[in-house]
């Protein structure tokens, strides 16, 4: 039996618009080879009821120009836009090196303060092209909060112990108000 984090699809890649008229589609990769998707064999839309094959793929600035098998035509292309392709965990490699691990691997893990007091646990991990964001569930508030996944907000993750550990920003703090809804002090 896979272990619950084995479970996990992970999101390698996201179809952007069609490119020329041939079924191409701009592809945005989110690995760190650009190229890797194509070694993970067939992509799973996000709801699992679509399969994707790649015939090729060319970087183009930061994106890939890339090609789907059986999707010959704009028409075609233009229908996958905003698609966002998934692999298992278990397919990905395993990670060699210590310090290292998949975003995915984050989601779900106990979110403590330096004095491992528990806040809350992690819903998420982003990235709107200004950086990566952990989105936080925080104890008792009803909304989740976006923190800098930077090495001063979350200065400790331990996979293994099913914890990040979380200096929250000054920004960002939250208090529950009487409806449950966070305030923030900007």
């Amino acid at each position: 039996m896979a272990s619950k984090q084995n479970d996990k699809r992970i999101c390698v890649a996201k179809i952007g618009a069609a490119h020329g008229i041939r079924g191409d589609v701009k592809l945005w990769p989110m690995t760190a080879d650009p190229m890797a998707f194509l070694d993970y064999g067939t992509l799973e839309s996000e709801d699992g009821k679509r399969t994707f094959e790649f015939a090729k793929a060319k970087p183009a600035g930061n994106f890939l120009i890339a090609h789907i098998k059986g999707v010959d035509d704009r028409d075609a292309a233009e229908k996958l836009v905003h698609t966002e392709l998934y692999v298992s965990r278990d397919s990905l490699p395993e990670i060699e090196e210590d310090g290292e691990f998949y975003y995915a691997d984050l989601v779900g893990l106990k979110a403590v303060d330096p004095a491992g007091a528990m806040i809350g646990e992690v819903a998420a991990m982003h990235n709107f092209g200004a950086g990566d964001l952990v989105e936080l569930r925080l104890l008792n508030v009803r909304d989740t909060v976006l923190i800098p996944f930077t090495e001063t907000t979350v200065p400790e993750i331990d996979i293994a112990g099913g914890k990040v550990t979380v200096e929250m920003p000054a920004e960002v703090e939250a208090d529950p108000s009487e409806d449950g809804a966070p305030k923030r002090e900007l």
